[in-house]
């Protein structure tokens, strides 16, 4: 294909190479014949050009126009041979001088024999100047050739991802996350990258005509109608969502905000005072870590925790960060108390005693997950919490402005917004929906948090179950919902034996009930 393009510029050079050879062999001292047909021609051209425009055509030698004319062709047909554009711009240039002078049928009548001759040259000149335009725009549109030396073919092998090494290296910087952040990287690791579906699936963004939804406990202790509202509340919200929001549940503004400030506090200690408590032993009273299921997960999530064992035996106030405290025994006192408000709404939800749930020890245990997402710079590539469902009574969550929170809902993705003093409330594996005491009556939903480019996020959840703690207590579809029509749908189970599976199983996007269905 090269050599019929090199004999092609070979043949279209022609015209003027040897245009040029006969001018330069006749030029002699006066330009030769081209001159002297070129000069009464010339005139005409001046004439004209100084009529229409006022511009006075400098007076000259014709026979230095004749010689720029042939070094432009014989310059220009050489270069333009070997594939140059400047070859072709020379050969332009002597085009767009010589033609209108030269080839004037526009001074001569329609009728005379001069016209159609001149008329003829005009527009053959004219085809080789379109041509010479055509291979500068081609030269143009295509990319340089990098003319460099050809490296001998070698055999190349990818190197094998060992994620397992580098999830080893990371844990061991015991640093999470926020270590990855506050060292620059610009790129999210690889241990982190999620399937390319995982993110964006079925999102819905949150102005739609359904919202989650927000449910005031104002009154509810005072008033027995504003009681009974808010009981219906509670059942239609667990029921359809498995998702709601409490605002004026009884905790104070201020210990909310102070609650986010310790956690944030936290997580800006310097390293080496968060490294004693960094740990993957689940029975210790606090576990501070980057995913409880790292070395399992397919895939990492941005975020690091720190877990505190609070209730039924929390741990001594020296055992807690410095930042916990004073504050986390206030919060843990609060929570307690709406707690067990919320499992008595519950209880009556599902037609029981106010208080059946708290006696079966539904409130007898909390722990606090203190979440931080870091800022992270490529988020459409990880996710912050994968799809899953909560392993406990339930779930209590504090968060802050960012959001990023978001439920699974009729098979789309639908944010949880940020409700100024609100508190979102979920309904875990053991009470209800998927679970064991309701039989699939309310609805523990799977929910997620995404990544993101601002932050840091933090968040607060509120876990209501006794986790590993000693509880021979076995757990069941309450007998009171249960019927001919409504069979058990799960086996019996303690909290421990639940726990342990759900520890094994991980974040891998299937509830952990699955492993208890009859």
């Amino acid at each position: 294909m090269g050599f019929v393009s090199f004999v092609g510029r070979v043949l279209f050079a022609s015209v003027f190479l040897l245009s040029a050879w006969q001018e330069f062999n006749e030029f002699g001292v006066h330009g030769g014949p081209a001159a002297k047909a070129l000069k009464p021609k010339f005139n005409v051209f001046s004439k004209t050009v100084t009529s229409h425009t006022g511009v006075q055509v400098p007076e000259f030698d014709i026979k230095y126009l004749v010689a720029a004319a042939v070094a432009f062709k014989g310059v220009g047909g050489i270069l333009f041979t070997f594939d140059s554009s400047i070859g072709a711009y020379l050969l332009v240039l002597h085009q767009l001088i010589v033609t209108p002078i030269l080839y004037d049928f526009y001074n001569y009548d329609t009728e005379k024999k001069e016209f159609g001759i001149l008329f003829t040259k005009f527009t053959q000149n004219l085809a080789l100047l379109g041509a010479l335009f055509f291979f500068i725009g081609m030269k143009n549109s295509m990319p340089r050739r990098q003319h460099k030396k050809k490296a001998p073919k070698t055999k190349t092998f990818e190197l094998k991802y060992d994620r397992a090494s580098e999830i080893k290296a990371f844990d061991e910087t015991k640093t999470g996350v926020k270590g990855l952040v506050d060292a620059g990287i610009s790129e999210v690791p690889r241990i982190f990258h999620q399937p390319p579906d995982t993110v964006g699936e079925n999102y819905v963004p949150s102005a739609t005509q359904f919202s989650i939804p927000v449910i005031d406990l104002q009154g509810v202790k005072e008033d027995p109608s504003t009681h009974t509202e808010i009981v219906k509340q509670v059942l239609n919200a667990s029921q359809e969502w498995g998702f709601f929001q409490i605002i004026n549940h009884g905790i104070p503004l201020s210990v909310l905000e102070e609650m986010k400030v310790r956690v944030r506090r936290f997580y800006e200690l310097d390293n080496e005072l968060k490294k004693q408590f960094y740990t993957r032993d689940t029975s210790k009273k606090v576990v501070y870590n980057c995913n409880f299921d790292l070395h399992t997960a397919p895939a990492a999530n941005w975020r690091d925790t720190v877990y505190f064992d609070m209730a039924p035996d929390p741990p001594k106030p020296e055992e807690l960060p410095e930042p916990f405290r004073d504050m986390m025994v206030e919060y843990t006192d609060r929570m307690m108390n709406l707690g067990r408000l919320l499992f008595e709404l519950i209880s009556e939800a599902l037609g029981l005693n106010p208080d059946h749930l708290v006696k079966i020890d539904c409130a007898k245990g909390l722990g606090h997950l203190c979440h931080y997402y870091p800022a992270c710079p490529q988020p459409e590539l990880t996710i912050g919490t994968s799809k899953h469902t909560d392993s406990c009574f339930l779930t209590v969550l504090l968060q802050d402005h960012i959001g990023g929170l978001q439920v699974l809902y009729e098979n789309q993705w639908f944010d949880v917004p940020p409700v100024p003093e609100a508190l979102v409330v979920n309904i875990g594996d053991l009470l209800q929906a998927s679970p064991l005491i309701s039989n699939d009556r309310l609805v523990s939903a799977e929910h997620r948090v995404l990544a993101n480019s601002i932050g840091p996020r933090v968040s607060v959840a509120s876990f209501f179950i006794t986790y590993f703690n000693p509880n021979p207590r076995l757990y069941a579809p309450i007998k009171e919902l249960l019927s001919e029509d409504n069979p058990p749908k799960y086996r019996e189970t303690t909290v421990v034996e639940y726990m342990t599976h759900f520890q094994q199983k991980g974040l891998d996007g299937n509830s952990a009930l699955l492993h208890f269905k009859i």
